[in-house]
């Protein structure tokens, strides 16, 4: 009797497993190619975008030249100087991180280590639902109902430092409720769901087993935070701070409605000013010719300011990621 091969015996129908393989092959290089196809038009899309604002502000640059950097905005001479557009967008972009991140940071580990899971979830879900307010309802409420209430105490706080060295310069008289200082509480607000979210998945990454490990050998729950938790994911939460502050020197209406009209370069916190998003979207509907250049030109400086924070965001997770494989 002659043997009855593998082939003799597979059920009628069955597909095989040489087919299998092909056809799984198939699907993973199909996806393989979609996948890359996205990634290709996302970087096509954001070429396309740098390029054509380029073109549009290179009246301005040419123009300008160097002055581009001056601190004069005088649109009836025609003197465009960013300056004090930059000089606005960094003092609200370290008054929004100052204020934040300890606070984001907190609420991460707070949640993490210390609350119950049951307990924690109703608070994730507000962190979360705050995270998506939009922008215009923070500026509203910014102006309409936070500025003239802190305007109060901004002017006692000026009153109590005025002639002191240093702080009556930073928080001296005159004051105002729309301010750098208002601006960038503003985005405090709006940058901490955002922060908080994204430490607090890093934080909940750290291994279980190097938590009880840390106990085990006697460390007290602050002592496992700094010694196992804090090394574990501190190049997660740069990278979640420098993402903060990237929506924080981006963030348009809610900054134009809170930071007041005015191209100054001052130390005075309390002061009216300006930023970047701010003057576009105020004034870039009245523009035109070297004007409306340079404003297509702030807009070129804050998208070549955004991406800076963005590579510098990942590199500082890459290279928390590079040292964790190392140890």
């Amino acid at each position: 009797m002659s043997a009855v091969t593998q082939a003799d015996q597979a059920a009628p129908g069955a597909v095989p497993a040489g087919g299998l393989i092909g056809h799984r092959g198939l699907a993973d290089r199909t996806f393989q190619w979609l996948a890359l196809a996205a990634g290709l038009l996302v970087l096509i899309i954001l070429v396309l975008i740098a390029v054509s604002t380029t073109e549009q502000a290179s009246s301005w640059f040419s123009t300008e030249g160097w002055g581009i950097f001056g601190t004069v905005w005088d649109t009836a001479n025609n003197k465009f100087g960013a300056t004090p557009f930059i000089f606005g967008t960094a003092v609200t972009g370290i008054i929004a991180l100052v204020m934040a991140v300890p606070v984001s940071v907190l609420i991460a580990l707070l949640l993490v280590e210390v609350v119950p899971f049951r307990l924690a979830r109703p608070i994730v879900y507000v962190v979360d639902l705050l995270a998506v307010v939009p922008s215009v309802v923070w500026g509203l409420w910014g102006i309409l109902v936070f500025a003239p209430w802190i305007q109060h105490i901004y002017a006692h706080i000026g009153s109590a430092v005025n002639g002191i060295p240093v702080l009556g310069s930073l928080f001296g008289p005159p004051t105002s409720g729309a301010s750098f200082f208002t601006a960038g509480i503003i985005l405090a607000f709006m940058i901490t769901p955002i922060v908080t979210s994204l430490s607090r998945e890093v934080i909940a990454t750290v291994p279980t087993v190097d938590r009880e490990g840390a106990y085990a050998l006697g460390s007290t729950r602050w002592e496992m935070i700094r010694g196992v938790v804090w090394p574990h994911s501190q190049g997660g939460v740069v990278g979640a701070v420098l993402l903060g502050l990237g929506r924080a020197i981006g963030e348009t209406i809610a900054a134009a409605l809170v930071i007041g009209s005015s191209p100054s370069i001052t130390s005075h916190l309390f002061s009216t000013g300006y930023n970047m998003p701010a003057v576009i979207a105020n004034q870039f509907g009245e523009s035109s010719g070297v004007f409306k250049a340079a404003l297509m030109g702030l807009g070129v400086l804050l998208f070549v300011f955004t991406i800076i924070v963005n590579v510098l965001a990942r590199w500082a997770v890459n290279r928390s990621a590079r040292r964790m494989r190392g140890a």
